[in-house]
């Protein structure tokens, strides 16, 4: 009997040893490729190529410049936050339909608002680019944010309809019986309670229109030219070490966010846990 249990206890232990080893390796396949280029970003050669000829900042200094790549984070900001707006507000406006009501064909207009995330990219696009070529949005702001909403609104769908599992029904009946509005209902009652779906719904839709690139390849005037859009033709065109010192900084902003996100969680954890 202690033999056999000294034996499972050698296997588990060898099995935690493992899944360790296996961790590791995967986040080494996974990162070590991106900390590969990073140093390229300091060298002070004009191609990308190992060893480093020299250490220079010239690349990030031609980052700071206004234009190609400020102009192109400026575009990109602002084509995310209004694409954001839109598809949070639409999302959240279809899954609260989706989620709080039953009607025929249900579940064939829940497929069609998630579409988007089931259809290829390039498909988006070339229905996107011939539609809009047709009403004249091509090479414009306003068709690029639309087709963003499009793409990001499925991701506030699922998150609020995540959110509205097991909705008490109970507290819009209340709501109503004591004489408020529909709108007034919404903004007091379901908002407050979505809220979490909706706000992460939103991040989602953010992200997916700042990072999006082929939907912008097709429609997208050089005067529209989102970051995503300009490191894909700075690597057509030229492979200089500013496209690395960009992607270099969008790591480091990354890093510190989630580095923010992290500290943020722990504070409200550790206010959970003195309430």
């Amino acid at each position: 009997m202690t033999s056999s249990r000294a034996y499972r206890t050698w296997q588990q232990r060898l099995g935690g040893v493992a899944l360790r080893i296996l961790v590791v390796l995967a986040c080494a396949f996974l990162v070590l490729p991106i900390v590969a280029i990073i140093p390229i970003s300091f060298s002070s050669g004009t191609f990308l190529s190992y060893p480093l000829p020299g250490l220079s900042l010239r690349w990030y200094e031609q980052v700071l410049q206004l234009s190609p790549w400020l102009t192109a984070l400026r575009n990109s900001l602002i084509v995310a936050s209004v694409a954001t707006i839109i598809a949070t507000v639409l999302g959240t406006t279809a899954a609260c339909g989706l989620a709080l009501a039953r009607f025929p064909g249900r579940g064939i207009v829940i497929a069609i608002f998630l579409s988007p995330l089931i259809v290829p990219p390039i498909i988006i696009a070339l229905g996107v680019y011939f539609l809009y070529a047709r009403i004249g949005l091509a090479g414009t702001f306003t068709g690029l944010i639309l087709a963003h909403a499009v793409l990001g609104a499925p991701f506030v769908v699922i998150t609020v309809m995540a959110t509205l599992h097991g909705f008490d029904r109970q507290l819009l009946r209340a709501s109503r019986s004591c004489g408020a509005t529909p709108l007034t209902t919404f903004r007091m009652i379901t908002l407050p309670i979505i809220a979490p779906g909706v706000l992460s719904g939103a991040v989602f839709a953010f992200i997916t229109s700042f990072d999006e690139v082929v939907v912008a390849l097709f429609i997208a005037s050089p005067a529209q030219f989102t970051l995503p859009r300009q490191l894909f033709a700075g690597l057509r065109d030229q492979l200089e070490p500013s496209i690395v010192a960009v992607a270099t900084l969008l790591i480091a902003c990354t890093l510190i966010f989630l580095g923010l996100f992290e500290i943020l969680r722990r504070h409200a954890l550790r206010g959970l846990g003195k309430a």
